[in-house]
C-alpha cells in the first residue's frame, strides 16, 4: 500500500491509501474512462487488453485500498535495456495525492535494476507532469513538433538514464 498525503495543513487534510497492483482484465473498463478523461486521444479498452498479452509491456494500476477503484494507472515498454513510459494517468480527484510519484517510482526502480534509460514524451504545456518526471531525474532530451495532434503540441522528450557499475 501506498499513502498519498493531499498537501496542505491538517485543516482538511487526508490520507488516500491505495496499492499498487499489475493490471487485469477486470481493470480495463475503468481505464479506458480514465484514459478517456485525461487524454484528447485515448487509448481503447482493445489496445489495453492486447497490452496484458504483450510480452515486452508492463502496465500498473494504483487501486483504492477501500473501494477497489482505479485511482491511476501507467505503461511501459521494454525492448532489450530500453524502456518508454507509454501513458501515466490519475484521477482528477486523486491527483495532487502521490499516485502518479508511486506509478513513477515503480517503473524507475525497475529501470534502475533492468534499463540503461527510461524515456517518455510530455506535452509541453503539461508544467506539472514536466516537474513530476524532473523530480524522478528525468531530464529533457528534445522536442517532437506536432506530436499530439488534439490539440496540436510539442511533445517535450524526456529521459533518465541508469548507469551501470563497470565489472572491469
Amino acid at each position: 500500500r501506498g499513502p498519498g498525503r493531499r498537501p496542505g495543513g491538517a485543516k482538511g487534510a487526508f490520507t488516500m491509501y491505495y496499492e499498487i497492483v499489475p493490471m487485469d482484465r477486470s481493470h480495463i473498463p475503468q481505464i479506458a474512462a480514465l484514459e478517456r478523461e485525461c487524454f484528447s486521444d485515448p487509448w481503447s479498452e482493445n489496445l489495453l487488453e492486447d497490452a496484458l498479452f504483450d510480452p515486452q509491456a508492463s502496465f500498473i494500476v494504483a487501486e483504492d485500498g477501500e473501494e477497489g477503484s482505479i485511482l491511476g494507472y501507467a505503461g511501459l515498454h521494454a525492448v532489450l535495456d530500453e524502456g518508454c513510459i507509454d501513458n501515466i494517468a490519475v484521477a482528477p480527484d486523486a491527483r495532487r495525492h502521490g499516485v502518479a510519484s508511486a506509478l513513477l517510482d515503480v517503473f524507475c526502480r525497475f529501470g534502475a535494476a533492468n534499463l540503461a534509460f527510461l524515456t517518455l514524451e510530455v506535452r509541453q504545456s503539461n508544467a506539472a507532469a514536466i516537474a513530476l518526471y524532473e523530480k524522478h531525474g528525468f531530464q529533457r532530451a528534445g522536442l517532437r513538433p506536432g506530436y499530439y495532434q488534439h490539440p496540436r503540441e510539442d511533445a517535450v522528450i524526456m529521459t533518465r538514464e541508469f548507469p551501470k557499475e563497470s565489472t572491469t
